[in-house]
């Protein structure tokens, strides 16, 4: 394996990416989503953790590694390299010891962590905006996360927040059911926002909106009362109704 050098990834090979992860051992998963599977691994001295996503796009691949190696900044996950093989892409990221904002919000008791400060939380979201905002940079070119909540907001071991999988929703396709129960509700209050065809650095900043109001409330995005899909409401669309003694913490009551 090479040096890692900046906007020129390291070209791993399948057996060194199934070594790293014991090859994809239930025990090295740390993670699961719309992308796939997230593991724990070791690549030389480094720890990392290795994004398994199904994909068959693999010339849009190419052609976003171009983007995405380009982006360095604290606040944003670092992208070492990738492998490819058996219809499956492998993204190699820095490790972030912590884990995702959203567990430290809404699933404290699963993964034992504490309860978020307000200083810290105010943190969290300064370092996130910083991050997005280095995405947005048109300095340099202007680029969309297109995905931005708690569960891509990792914090490492000082809780300082990095944002993850910039550029990876052009890279795998999801079914039709996952798009409408992660976005329907948001579709009907930005429409425009995230159609199908446009989606603008204006999203990204309306969906931090909902990453801030959560940090605020403790509260889901989407607020579940029943088993039924229907009749889940946005935390968004709560707070346009006045219902805020509803959904504002206990600490900010006081």
């Amino acid at each position: 394996v090479t040096a890692f050098e900046p906007e020129r990834p390291v070209v791993y090979s399948l057996d060194e990416i199934e070594e790293a992860t014991m090859n994809f051992d239930e025990t090295r998963k740390i993670g699961e989503g719309g992308y796939g599977c997230v593991y724990h691994g070791v690549l030389g001295e480094q720890e990392v953790a290795i994004k398994k996503m199904k994909s068959n796009k693999f010339k849009e691949f190419f052609a976003e590694l171009k983007v995405l190696c380009k982006i360095h900044h604290i606040n944003v996950v670092e992208l070492l390299g990738y492998a490819s093989g058996d219809d499956h892409l492998y993204l190699v990221y820095q490790y972030i010891k912590n884990g995702c904002f959203h567990e430290h919000l809404h699933d404290q008791l699963l993964k034992g962590n504490q309860p978020l400060t307000w200083t810290a939380r105010a943190q969290i979201a300064v370092d996130a905006a910083r991050g997005i905002e280095y995405i947005h940079d048109p300095t340099k070119a202007r680029h969309v996360h297109r995905d931005v909540k708690t569960s891509n907001i990792l914090l490492d071991e000082g809780l300082r927040a990095k944002v993850a999988d910039f550029g990876l929703v052009k890279l795998v396709e999801r079914t039709g059911k996952e798009i409408s129960k992660q976005h329907a509700w948001l579709e009907r209050l930005v429409t425009f926002l995230l159609s199908k065809y446009q989606t603008t650095s204006k999203s990204d900043v309306f969906t931090f909106g909902v990453v801030l109001a959560e940090l605020i409330t403790d509260q889901r995005a989407l607020i579940r009362k029943t088993q039924e899909p229907e009749k889940m409401k946005s935390l968004i669309s709560v707070g346009y109704n006045h219902k805020y003694s509803q959904i504002l913490t206990s600490g900010m009551l006081l």
